[in-house]
């Protein structure tokens, strides 16, 4: 088989492995040929790249109950050799295909003998071909922690799939790994080894199936915001479960998107509005309210802090505000130190959003328009009770 045959093949075996802005997924993809596992990618400093996305091998031994690679799936199975899948990088890359590498694999027999592989693929692209552009390195399950120091010295981010949130959970989805051990245990190691200065510069970060392991929005958003406080994570992924033809899981109804959407919506708020956990809206069963975002629906259920002045709100109370995101508060309270706002114009060239926020502000004491929560009445009542 040659190269581009298995660009095809193990780029379309990796599509499962989230690295990007979960928004553009597949928005921007070169369509056809290797081109659509080239994916958009934005770069913790707003630079958006073309990321490379492919398996060192789907050659899996594990036997996970949703997974495409699944051990006792049929299809056909292959790898790369480091030099080949080097090689192969470097050759998209002089053609100014792609610009950064996210390399994941299945686990072949022994995971320290797969993530070896990985990490001298990475190796050769930064000796022999002194490729100094962005990396993210996958961390395999049950690696020690040699091969994870050497993947956070080599990649600018790696990750850790951590799939479920908690041990009861991944045992719906998998009976080869143990979420303590071989996840967690990853994840406090990589905190450890960057409490020690072995930091790669864009962090790590972890993913979750949503949805066939019978988890809550709530379990989920409790262990994100955990991650987040305690362990150092960079960023959450969430993927809507979605079927695959001859797993275990096949018969399971998909997860609706709109559900993913919520997620990222909440893991927002997290971690860009100063929101915690505890403070979201769930319903009886866990979940995020799906019919408003989860800002709104905490703005609804707490009506003791609105009408927020738009004039004198501390940008801690602005952030609370539906339609206001932290650029636009930032904004707001820039445009304060040199004149008041007057008017609706002035928001909306601050990107206001006021269709969203003008039941939630005053505008020099006085409300953009008359009635309490006008537009949202008919959902306000139901809202509170769920919650």
């Amino acid at each position: 088989m040659d190269t581009e045959e298995k660009i095809l093949i193990l780029g379309r075996s990796a599509q499962y492995d989230l690295c990007g802005n979960y928004l553009c997924q597949g928005a921007h993809r070169v369509r056809g040929g290797y081109g659509q596992w080239i994916y958009p990618a934005v770069l913790p400093d707003g630079k958006e790249i073309k990321l490379f996305k492919v398996l060192l091998s789907n050659n899996c031994s594990n036997n996970c109950n949703y997974c495409a690679n699944r051990c006792e799936r049929d299809f056909t199975r292959i790898r790369f050799t480091p030099e080949e899948l080097a090689r192969a990088f470097i050759s998209l890359k002089e053609k100014k295909l792609v610009q950064g590498l996210f390399l994941s694999s299945a686990v072949e027999y022994d995971p320290k003998k797969t993530m070896e592989e990985m990490i001298k693929t990475v190796e050769i692209l930064r000796s022999n071909y002194r490729f100094n552009g962005y990396i993210h390195l996958k961390i395999l399950p049950g690696v020690t922690r040699d091969y994870v120091e050497q993947a956070m010295k080599l990649a600018d981010r790696v990750s850790v799939n951590l799939e479920a949130p908690g041990t009861e959970r991944l045992k719906r989805l998998s009976i080869d790994k143990d979420f303590e051990r071989d996840l967690l245990g990853t994840i406090r190691t990589i905190k450890e080894l960057t409490e020690r200065g072995v930091r790669p510069r864009a962090g790590y970060t972890t993913q979750f199936v949503v949805g066939p392991a019978g988890e809550s929005d709530r379990e989920l958003i409790y262990l994100v915001d955990r991650l987040y406080k305690e362990l150092g994570l960079k960023r959450a992924y969430f993927s809507a479960f979605q079927p695959i033809r001859n797993t275990p899981l096949e018969d399971h109804p998909p997860t609706p998107l709109l559900r993913e959407h919520r997620l990222y919506q909440a893991d927002f708020l997290l971690r860009e509005y100063g929101f915690s956990a505890d403070e979201l809206i769930f319903n009886r069963e866990g979940r995020l309210y799906l019919p408003v975002d989860p800002k709104l629906a905490w703005a609804i259920n707490h009506p003791e802090h609105f009408p927020v002045e738009i004039n004198t709100a501390d940008l801690g109370k602005l952030l609370r505000v539906p339609g206001i995101g932290p650029r636009s508060a930032k904004r707001i309270v820039e445009l304060r130190k040199r004149e008041k706002i007057k008017d609706i114009e002035t928001l909306k060239r601050l990107r206001v959003v006021v269709k969203r926020a003008k039941d939630f502000i005053l505008l020099n004491g006085k409300r953009i328009k008359e009635g309490k929560y006008t537009q949202l009445s008919l959902i306000s009542s139901e809202l509170l009770e769920t919650g």
